[in-house]
């Protein structure tokens, strides 16, 4: 493959052409560059770029591996930060008029450890206002598009991390996950992305905290390969399994009680318990515990606008008219509750974990759909239907939010398109200190299971290689 298709390579091809120098990190860059460039207008991915640093990120990479001494073996590689991370030459704006002019001095630890790598950021990538809504659109960049319908949303939060490598704008992306905000995204665009457990990537130098102990930095990627690359250096304590052990026991929920889910992502969804079951592992369909359903409609809309009001209070305090009605709405709830809402809904939190704990000691791991909604307008910040019945804001997110509010870690596999070409995701979550068990057990889906990786045909068909 000619540098001219670089931006197609994953990261392990890339890391391989390297190393024979075959590739270098340059012309990769440039391939990566030029592919933004020609996507930007059809999906509004990468909101900010310094590519004068990136060159000199990639021309440092070219020198090292020629030295034969690389930093990791993502040394090189183009990268792309979700823009509430905060890396330094880049503003982190947040998605917010309040955030428009915010340059941080330094690096958040996630994306220190990236770049220690080697790894070549390339810039910030599309947000909802301070990352609190389930689709990508805010005042100073307007939506994201869904690579594979443009006129469709990418998820959110980390819309515009998806779409990114989904178009092709580098093969790994930093992203972050409060409530879904890296699962969701992943299954609209048939990538693969870890919230990793409470605590396996330590996280300082960050933005206010909003969501305390429920939001991770994680990785997206177009196969488990590039994602167990990026979490080597994400996470250095975890230890990878080369195989996930013997049969496993697999509980699947097809719903959360009596929320409504898209017909078509059930039928995908039932598709791959059935592979499952086929691969030797036991996959029984039980009811949703109460207390998701408890903490989704009573705990998880306190904990979000609490956070937010103590976080931001000193930045918003009389200036509620830069913010959309819907943050501005948001503020005003957070700080209506008392305390003793609040700890009412951390009561529930620790009922949540308790549950799932239970769970877990009959099971090794809990499948899902990723999402109960098919992606919607770009423009929109929820369905208001699914499946024919009315939802809140939060109808299409109710399989995700409470694996944040255990502090498990959940992985995210693509498990097919419908009929219409629209991918659809799959959820696995696994109980504390899991992480490595899901990403063995991607693996094997990927190997044995998955679709394999495609171009999305709604991008400029005449680009694509023959």
């Amino acid at each position: 493959m000619t540098a001219m298709h670089a931006w197609q390579m994953s990261a392990e091809a890339l890391s391989q052409a390297y190393a024979r120098r075959t590739l270098s990190p340059v012309e990769a860059l440039l391939s990566v560059l030029s592919r933004a460039e020609a996507v930007h207008p059809v999906i509004n991915a990468l909101v900010v770029r310094d590519d004068a640093a990136a060159l000199a990120a990639a021309q440092a990479s070219e020198a090292r591996w020629r030295r034969g001494a690389p930093l990791s073996p993502l040394d090189g590689v183009p990268l792309t930060v979700k823009d509430n991370l905060p890396a330094t030459g880049l503003p982190c704006r947040w998605g917010s008029r309040l955030f428009a002019d915010h340059w941080p001095a330094r690096d958040e630890s996630p994306v220190a450890r990236l770049r220690a790598g080697g790894m070549v950021i390339l810039g910030k990538t599309n947000v909802p206002e301070f990352t609190l809504q389930g689709y990508t659109d805010n005042p100073l960049f307007g939506p994201t598009g869904n690579p594979w319908a443009p006129a469709l949303t990418p998820g959110g939060s980390s819309g515009g991390a998806v779409a990114a490598v989904a178009a092709g704008i580098g093969p790994l992306a930093l992203g972050t996950d409060g409530g879904g905000s890296v699962r969701r995204p992943c299954g609209f665009t048939g990538l693969y992305g870890l919230k990793p457990g409470r605590g396996m990537v330590p996280r300082v130098d960050g933005l206010p905290v909003l969501l305390p102990g429920l939001e991770e930095a994680g990785p997206i990627a177009r196969g488990m390969t590039d994602l167990l690359l990026a979490l080597r250096l994400l996470a250095p304590t975890l230890t990878p399994l080369c195989e996930a052990p013997g049969p496993l026991r697999i509980a699947y929920w097809r719903t959360i009680g009596d929320s409504p889910v898209d017909a078509a992502i059930l039928a995908r969804s039932d598709a791959a318990a059935e592979r499952l079951q086929a691969m030797g592992h036991t996959v029984v369909v039980q009811p949703s515990l109460p207390e998701v359903e408890a903490f989704n409609c009573q705990a998880w809309p306190v904990i979000a606008s609490t956070g937010m009001a103590a976080a931001l209070q000193e930045r918003i305090d009389g200036r509620e008219d830069e913010l959309t009605p819907a943050m501005a709405a948001l503020f005003a709830q957070g700080r209506s509750h008392s305390a003793v809402e609040l700890f009412q809904a951390q009561a529930l939190q620790r009922a949540l974990a308790r549950a799932l704990q239970g769970l877990f000691a009959q099971h090794d791991l809990l499948l899902t759909p990723a999402s109960a909604a098919l992606p919607w307008p770009a423009d929109q910040s929820h369905p208001t239907t699914i499946a024919g019945q009315p939802v809140d804001g939060r109808g299409h997110a109710v399989f995700t939010a409470f694996v944040n509010g255990a502090g498990l870690p959940a992985l995210a596999l693509p498990a097919g398109p419908t009929e219409e070409g629209l991918p659809v995701g799959l959820q696995l979550v696994a109980p504390r200190g899991g992480d490595a068990l899901l990403c063995a057990v991607g693996a094997m889906w990927e190997r044995d299971a998955a679709p394999a990786w495609c171009w999305p045909p709604a991008l400029d068909k005449e680009e694509m290689p023959s």
